[in-house]
């Protein structure tokens, strides 16, 4: 026995020393872990203070003061915007050419009386053409912009639309037009979402709205430039008269082209791409340093970090394409589809058909393409007016306001059309009429729409909504240039100013579901936005209700903090 006792004491005070190693191995274990959670704890408040800060730095500074920070953020948003420029430049050429004599006698038929028309089937074609194209354009959009970001995906897009601009105007007959018009489109579908998404994201929340609003303007000026050329080419009668437009083309590419290659990439795409230090960096080339260094530029990051966990915490998605269809985005995603829609049911079609329209009218050519210069002119100073308006009224109250403005004013338009067409009065106070409704769709429906789309989505669906909302919307457009053409051509329904009677109804409808569906968004940053879906809070209630998107904890997995 004796001998078997100091053989054992050894080995029991083996194991007691081996048992006191691991308990210390374990509490210094968790000794780290407390660390390390105390660690993240202090992070995730220092988060949640700096978001809480720069969302009332931005609130507080108003447009101006905005203005002057970020001026170099409106600049690279301008430059962008001028993309949207060229595809109302292209649009609208495309548009007119239905009116014009030379294409007319190139690519249309005789009607018996010494002119040519295009067929409405052919109308059809390059029209639907050119937004199969666009589809397709806005697919590559979607993903490409959340693969690669808005700068190369701008920089691709014109680089085909330089390419593309050859087979329209070197085409002979009219499937070769309308080949070229399907290629011109994938650009076009590009920029029409691109251009809107940028602005929005670049943008502070007080020149959110004068930026993604300005996008309309744009389209406008396009619109604008394509009317006055071929009002300068109607005394050309050769193939020279629709081909220098065509030329025209390539002045716009090219310049945009190069600035995009030195543009600053959008912040919100780099930090849902977990790259919180070069957004950053982004920050800082969008905002004028000499006003704010770089403790502005980190709270403003922070901000879209914490806007990003909370939509993580709300389970918005990953950022793929199927994601705005789950329960917490569903919503979201029928608001952005259908206002765009709306833009184009509520009787716009009618209004971008305004030479054809005119002619159908009664009006002789040169005073169609006069009256279609003064439409857009007018629609150009409603985009203006709205910038002054929608201080007071919102963005929900100018939708509804300019909608139920459209049905009255369709209305007596579709009065005019009682005399007969030879009554150059009554052709001239419908033109009067039409140019009036243009300025109050683009002092509402119009320059809104695009604010509303861009905000109304979560930051991490936000490419792929807006996207699909501009297909809707395309698809829709579709439908509506149809029944246009049939409304319009002499050799089909020739309703001339009663189809303005339709469209009333249409924009009445429209008004009923912007009123129970559509929120105010002025002055909301997308955090409070996010919480107010979040809580599904109504749409008549969004502007009465007060939220706090920093009261609540949000899901730090995967974010990456800025020391």
């Amino acid at each position: 026995m004796a001998s078997l006792t100091p053989a054992s004491a050894p080995a029991d005070n083996d194991n007691s020393n081996a048992f006191i190693t691991l308990t210390k191995a374990e509490t210094v274990g968790h000794v780290e872990d407390m660390e390390e959670e105390m660690g993240e704890k202090e992070l995730r408040q220092q988060l949640i203070m700096d978001a809480r800060d720069a969302t009332q730095e931005e609130m507080a500074m108003g447009p101006w003061a905005s203005l002057k920070l970020y001026r170099k953020a409106v600049m690279w948003s301008f430059i962008f915007s001028c993309s949207v420029l060229m595809d109302g430049f292209d649009s609208g050429l495309l548009s007119a050419f239905i009116a014009f004599p030379a294409f007319q006698k190139k690519f249309g038929k005789p009607t018996g009386d010494g002119t040519y028309q295009l067929t409405a089937p052919w109308q059809l074609g390059l029209s639907n053409g050119a937004k199969v194209g666009m589809i397709i354009g806005l697919f590559f959009a979607g993903f490409f912009t959340e693969r690669f970001g808005c700068r190369w995906t701008m920089i691709v897009g014109h680089t085909l639309m330089i390419c593309f601009i050859f087979i329209p105007f070197f085409a002979g007959n009219i499937q070769t037009l309308l080949a070229g018009e399907i290629l011109q489109g994938i650009p076009w579908g590009i920029f029409q979402t691109l251009t809107t998404q940028y602005a929005c994201e670049v943008a502070p929340i007080e020149l959110r709205y004068y930026l993604t609003t300005w996008t309309n303007a744009q389209w406008l000026f396009g619109d604008l430039l394509s009317t006055g050329s071929l009002r300068g080419f109607l005394q050309v009668k050769s193939q020279w008269a629709y081909r220098g437009a065509f030329a025209l083309q390539w002045f716009f590419p090219l310049p945009i082209l190069a600035c995009c290659f030195f543009a600053p990439e959008s912040p919100w795409w780099l930090v849902r791409k977990d790259r919180a230090e070069d957004a950053v960096k982004a920050v800082k080339r969008l905002i004028h340093t000499s006003d704010a260094g770089d403790e502005t530029a980190r709270k403003t990051v922070q901000m879209m970090v914490h806007t990003v966990a909370l939509e993580r915490k709300g389970r918005s998605g990953n950022g793929r394409f199927l994601d705005m269809f789950k329960k917490e985005n569903i919503r979201r995603t029928e608001i952005t589809c259908v206002t765009w829609m709306v833009q184009s049911l509520c009787g716009a079609g009618l209004l971008n058909y305004g030479v054809y329209f005119f002619e159908q009218a009664g009006l002789s050519t040169e005073d169609s393409f006069d009256m279609q210069i003064g439409l857009d002119c007018m629609g150009l100073l409603g985009t203006l007016v709205a910038w002054f308006t929608m201080k007071w009224f919102g963005r929900r109250g100018l939708f509804l306001g300019s909608l139920w403005i459209m049905v009255l004013m369709f209305c007596i338009i579709g009065f005019m059309g009682i005399p007969p067409s030879t009554n150059k009065g009554a052709s001239w106070a419908a033109g009067a009429l039409l140019i009036f409704s243009k300025f109050i769709f683009d002092s509402g429906v119009g320059p809104v729409v695009y604010s509303l789309v861009s905000e109304i989505p979560s930051a991490r669906e936000r490419a792929f909504t807006i996207v699909f909302a501009r297909i809707c919307y395309n698809t829709c457009q579709i439908w509506v240039g149809e029944l246009i053409s049939y409304q319009l051509n002499p050799t089909e329904w020739h309703w001339r100013e009663f189809s303005a009677f339709f469209w009333a109804g249409s924009a009445l409808l429209c008004s009923i579901w912007v009123f129970f569906r559509v929120p105010e968004t002025k002055s909301r940053s997308f955090a409070e936005l996010d919480t107010l879906f979040a809580k599904k809070i109504p749409a008549r209630q969004f502007s009465k209700t007060e939220v706090d998107p920093f009261d609540q904890d949000v899901n730090m997995d995967g974010v990456h903090f800025i020391h």
